[in-house]
């Protein structure tokens, strides 16, 4: 779980470290108020947040077991470890 949450904070900020390469770039002053606007701050987040989102939706789409399938978690068999299998 906490490994999700990390992607998910990592994806939030790279929108605002492609704008802050770009700043870098261009020697506009990265560390300027004025290269920081609030039009363009909250056009970031809103893309940072359109790519959390998506990102959240692609793991809850494709991540998990199959449909009507059923896990079956790792056990001993026959003295031999049987590690866990989605039937």
């Amino acid at each position: 779980m906490m490994r999700t949450v990390l992607t998910e904070i990592g994806i939030f900020l790279i929108p605002f470290a492609v704008y802050a390469l770009f700043l870098a770039a261009t020697r506009s002053g990265l560390f300027v108020q004025t290269s920081w606007p609030v039009t363009i701050v909250s056009r970031l987040v809103l893309v940072a947040l359109a790519l959390v989102i998506a990102g959240l939706i692609g793991l809850a789409q494709f991540s998990g077991a199959g449909l009507n399938s059923t896990y079956v978690p790792a056990h001993i068999e026959d003295g031999k470890f049987v590690p866990g299998t989605e039937r």
